[in-house]
């Protein structure tokens, strides 16, 4: 039996932002098993300097992620597409232990296969320590705001 993800590949403009939305909307729940869900038994991720291939690994790499990564909020936004293949910029805002603020910005490219799961994510990110009045995401995005840009710094 497989499992489907819609919208499938190959994708239009449309249903790639119907992607990037379901991705950003999954990852604000903050629950690995959830996200885990939306990519292969076999997925392959590069994750900064990390390493991750499978679910099981998926779901204790964001186990641990967002013990240390507190108040997480993301926003993805549509870079490009072609086929099975998706580009992403994103930022997200959180805090550490010791109540530091910061601002992480990134790039993704995504590819997934005919079901609609991602194979493989590779993530490249930058972290901006910030002052905690300077946070400008909290929480999951408003349905009104759903494909909007947001400022680069």
């Amino acid at each position: 039996m497989s499992e489907d993800r819609p919208p499938y590949p190959p994708f239009t403009r449309e249903s790639a932002l119907r992607k990037v939305q379901a991705a950003e909307d999954a990852w604000n729940t903050r629950d690995p098993r959830r996200v885990a869900s939306a990519y292969t038994p076999d997925s392959v991720w590069r994750n900064r300097d990390t390493f991750v291939q499978g679910r099981e690994e998926i779901v204790a790499f964001l186990t641990a992620k967002w013990d240390r990564e507190q108040d997480y909020a993301l926003r993805k936004n549509l870079w490009a597409f072609d086929g099975d293949r998706i580009a992403v910029r994103f930022q997200y805002e959180w805090h550490d232990q010791a109540g530091q603020s910061w601002r992480s910005y990134g790039n993704e490219l995504w590819e997934f296969d005919e079901h609609g799961l991602m194979s493989r994510r590779e993530a490249s990110i930058n972290d901006v320590a910030i002052p905690e009045g300077d946070r400008r995401i909290h929480g999951p995005r408003p349905v009104e705001e759903h494909g909007a840009d947001f400022p680069l710094r």
